[in-house]
């Protein structure tokens, strides 16, 4: 096996007091089941919505470097830092060096033997390994753009602090020193030798009574936290060479998961930018059919069948609700479709800062074949489906035929509604998995041969109008000679012979990509990074077309690049000169991508 995943990254001396926010890169994910918070390689915990992901931030440095809140522990004066997850964890270790000694920070999102805990707990467990470090500690409540104030209050029991609706304890052991403790920052310092180990811990939540935990109680449960974790990644079914690849983005797939309801986020943040200083700043905190489609395919992949379960359940329910629409709120509501502008400077001045996504109220056609290519998938494992969602699948795919000749958003969301080749493949995939489903009994046929005329009739279509003899590539839309990345999902959907998707595939590597990485669609190269999703879906596709020995070496050199930026956590998008991550993160697009494309080159089945 090659030896793909370069040493942790040296950040050099770092010197207290930023002079700006950290890298995309240099954060890591913790996450309990309802909330993600990110934590960057100098201690500081700058993004973090309590109790849920698509809460208000109640840290939010990311977006707002000089008043923004954070919960930092970072060594005094200089320091080196190293990080990394626990084995088969989301337990994140990291290893500060100063001239006077070494120590080790071990941070979680708790949760008990029990499963989810019915507060949220943010525990961060100082180890002294070598000398002497001391470290200092810094809770500033961020005032979510002066929309709220902060305050603490006293009473017998506890002095609480309060953010809006949120209510939270700071609980810190008896090594930890309070210097000051004000309605806008609580600040301490602690120092540990070799041997030593303190606990710096939040426990909060929204408008309910909080238990006033021991802090070793909540010391402990970080290993309990870590237990947990093993427990399930040592039910995922993953044998191949790519196996701890293949874990970490589980793991990170698993972060974005809300647990309460079984629906997924895109990803766990608002407003960070695709293009430093550009406008396509998003907020992904929100359900979207494609990622969940996406994601329960994985899981069913490796075999976390709950999780694919309960993901799948939850679409159907929406569907049977809403309609097949293309993103839903965690609580499986509708989202509005407008967005709320939120007055924030932005990671590095990358503005609007967003609340809410304008894509509830695209239609693109592309959910129709998400809904069926999961459905195929989970039959196809010889799982059973009710029939109440069977009735309601067929509803769907008689949408299909009934609207798919009508221009849409696409993939990308896009603000013209046009004829995009990759929405009408799209619609063509959902018939043809719809027939199949119908002439295995799974779902009612009444309809079934006008599915199958319709699936027929699109793929006449795409033929006659979106194939470029000039291109030799399907292009992105009929008539012009714009490439779209997304096409190289055409292979694995089965839409077409080998001659003319082998030949898209090689157009969409000349001219989309730049060094190991692609854009997702022509005239994007100014505005935003490449689509790290779009990478390996090209990949694949190669390694489908029976290139196996091209893309297992591509793949091997997308993941050197890549090396453990994030500890393993992706983000969206990724700057194809210096590597710096764009786009929201943990984004979980690019994590299934991953995964379906080691599992292809380790021949693990579809």
């Amino acid at each position: 096996m090659l030896n793909r995943v370069k040493p942790a990254e040296d950040p050099g001396v770092v010197r207290p007091g930023r002079p700006g926010p950290l890298p995309l890169e240099n954060y890591s994910a913790l996450g309990d089941g309802r909330s993600v918070a990110l934590v960057g390689t100098d201690g500081s915990i700058d993004w973090w919505c309590v109790p849920n992901m698509n809460s208000a931030p109640m840290l939010d440095r990311v977006l707002d470097e000089k008043s923004g809140g954070f919960f930092s522990l970072t060594p005094v004066g200089e320091f080196t830092s190293q990080r990394a997850y626990r084995p088969d964890s989301n337990v994140l270790e990291t290893v500060f060096e100063t001239p006077r000694g070494r120590a080790r920070l071990v941070e979680a999102l708790n949760s008990g033997s029990g499963g989810r805990l019915p507060w949220c707990e943010l525990a961060r467990r100082i180890e002294g390994l070598e000398g002497e470090v001391t470290f200092e500690m810094r809770l500033v409540f961020g005032t979510q753009a002066d929309t709220i104030c902060p305050f603490l209050y006293t009473n017998a029991n506890a002095t609480t602090f309060h953010a809006g609706s949120v209510i939270g304890l700071l609980r810190v052991s008896d090594g930890v020193q309070i210097e000051e403790e004000g309605d806008s920052e609580i600040r301490g310092h602690v120092t540990v030798g070799a041997g030593a180990r303190e606990i710096v811990a939040i426990v909060a939540g929204e408008d309910e009574p909080l238990v006033v935990e021991d802090p070793e109680r909540i010391s402990a449960r970080i290993d309990v936290t870590d237990n947990e974790w093993r427990q399930w990644a040592n039910g995922v079914r993953f044998e191949g060479s790519y196996r701890a690849e293949v874990m970490r983005s589980a793991l990170a797939l698993k972060l974005l998961l809300y647990s309460p309801t079984g629906a997924i986020a895109a990803a766990a943040t608002t407003s960070l930018p695709e293009g430093i200083g550009g406008e396509k700043n998003y907020d992904y905190r929100y359900a979207w059919v494609r990622d969940a489609s996406y994601t329960i395919k994985a899981f069913l992949r490796i075999g976390a069948m709950a999780e694919a379960k309960g993901a799948f359940t939850w679409l159907i329910k929406r569907l049977a609700e809403h309609g097949a629409l293309v993103c839903y709120t965690l609580e499986g509501e509708r989202l509005p479709a407008e967005e709320t502008v939120i007055d924030l400077p932005g990671y590095r001045g990358s503005r609007p800062v967003r609340r809410g996504n304008q894509a509830a109220g695209q239609h693109q056609h592309g959910i129709y074949g998400d809904i069926f290519e999961t459905a195929a998938r989970f039959v196809a494992g010889g799982h059973v489906l009710d029939p109440r969602s069977a009735s309601v699948l067929a509803g769907v795919a008689d949408r299909c035929a009934e609207t798919w000749r009508q221009p849409d958003s696409g993939i990308w969301e896009l603000s013209e509604r046009r004829h995009y080749t990759m929405s009408k493949i799209s619609a063509w995939q959902a018939l043809a998995r719809a027939v199949e489903l119908a002439d295995g009994g799974h779902i009612p046929s009444t309809c079934r041969e006008r599915w199958a005329r319709s699936r027929d009739r699109i793929a006449e279509w795409v033929d006659a109008n979106c194939w470029s003899e000039r291109d030799q590539a399907y292009v992105m839309v009929p008539g012009e000679s714009g490439l779209d990345a997304s096409l190289a999902l055409a292979v694995r959907f089965g839409f077409d012979g080998r001659e003319r998707l082998e030949k898209t595939l090689r157009a969409l590597d000349r001219r989309l990509r730049k060094g190991l990485f692609h854009y997702r669609y022509h005239g994007v190269e100014d505005h935003e990074g490449c689509f790290l999703a779009c990478t390996f879906w090209i990949i694949e596709g190669l390694a489908l077309l029976g290139h196996r020995d091209e893309a297992r070496l591509r793949f091997d050199e997308v993941l050197t690049a890549l090396g453990d930026r994030g500890a393993g956590i992706l983000a969206e998008m990724v700057d194809p000169e210096t590597l710096a991550y764009l786009g929201n993160m943990p984004q979980g697009l690019s994590h299934l991508a991953l995964i379906q494309t080691a599992a292809t080159l380790d021949g693990c089945a579809l």
